[in-house]
């Protein structure tokens, strides 16, 4: 049986987890292709207008797979965290997927952990009988994919993003990655699919690295750091992804090494309309760097570039004591 992934959305999470489950099952994964200008176009052939990049992304990664595998794993996703949810587009994706022609059968599991965890396992047991009906084989299966997830998490806190993670939990690594020169350590702030997609951020991370900047993102910091620094808001946030985001946000600028901010959202996306927002006021309240890209079809690699070099030449300035910085 050949299980198909996009490689989409909370790909940058959850991969190693779906992977490591549906091969212990005794299936083949099938990852689609990394992002490009093709698969973009087909996404955009077929999305529909409303929804933002990163859905309509994932829509080219979809229909890549349509044809060369038995089923697309495309769970329903509602809420991965205790009193706390995922963007509604999530919880439409297979439905506005469905309705596609020659489309493979969809493995669409409904994850919902709003109210209890222990859900989580009856979505994992359902995805698991489309393969084999012994259930303590499932049990085994979802017990090393949690194992795997773990070793994946904590590969992101040391620094790696996650394709250098995957390399290394895959045994692909044969050589030390050579050093980048360091000057600054700018915080890279966004949803995964915005920032980790080389393609739609337009190999942000690589750029940041390759012109003297040690990257660090919200998947770095512990959990607990995160709901500590989301806590001093006067509202709970309601969004895993946003609270992840602001909290991280809070918690780098805090750390006196941390020489910037850039905050990546997609256009049309109205939870990180409300954070960045956010994220850009404590910026500004504590005098630090701080640079917004927006990200849509449109966005051009040349205007990218000359304002992440801008930014880093006022972040340069304003070290060296620059007046008016």
């Amino acid at each position: 049986m050949r299980i198909g992934i996009p490689r989409a959305l909370l790909y940058y999470y959850y991969y190693p987890m779906w992977k490591v489950f549906f091969e212990e099952l005794g299936a083949e994964v099938v990852l689609s292709s990394q992002s490009t200008k093709g698969i973009l176009a087909q996404g955009l052939k077929y999305a529909v207008d409303e929804v933002c990049l990163p859905v309509k992304l994932s829509y080219g990664h979809v229909l890549e797979l349509a044809e060369q595998v038995d089923f697309i794993f495309l769970p329903r996703l509602v809420s991965v965290e205790h009193r706390k949810y995922i963007c509604p587009k999530f919880l439409g994706l297979p439905d506005m997927i469905r309705r596609l022609d020659k489309m493979a059968p969809l493995i669409d599991v409904n994850v919902n952990l709003y109210r209890k965890n222990v859900d989580l396992y009856k979505a994992v047991k359902k995805a698991g009988s489309c393969l084999t009906g012994n259930k303590l084989k499932i049990w085994k299966a979802y017990h090393r994919s949690i194992v795997a997830l773990q070793k994946y998490f904590r590969l992101l806190q040391l620094g790696l993003i996650p394709e250098e993670a995957l390399a290394v939990l895959e045994n692909r690594v044969k050589n030390e990655p050579l050093p980048y020169p360091v000057e600054l350590n700018i915080a890279v702030i966004g949803h995964p699919y915005n920032i980790y997609d080389s393609y739609i951020s337009m190999n942000l991370i690589k750029r940041l690295r390759s012109m003297g900047a040690a990257v660090y993102t919200a998947e770095q910091v512990p959990e607990k750091i995160i709901k500590r620094y989301a806590a001093r808001l006067p509202k709970k946030l309601f969004w895993t992804l946003g609270q992840r985001m602001l909290g991280a946000a809070s918690h780098y600028l805090d750390r006196p090494d941390i020489s910037g901010i850039v905050h990546v959202a997609a256009f049309g996306c109205g939870p990180d309309s409300m954070t960045g927002d956010l994220i850009e006021r404590q910026a500004r309240a504590m005098n630090a760097p701080f640079l917004n890209l927006t990200l849509d079809e449109h966005t051009g690699e040349a205007g990218v570039l000359t304002r992440i070099e801008a930014f880093l030449d006022m972040v340069r300035w304003k070290q060296a004591g620059v007046v008016g910085l």
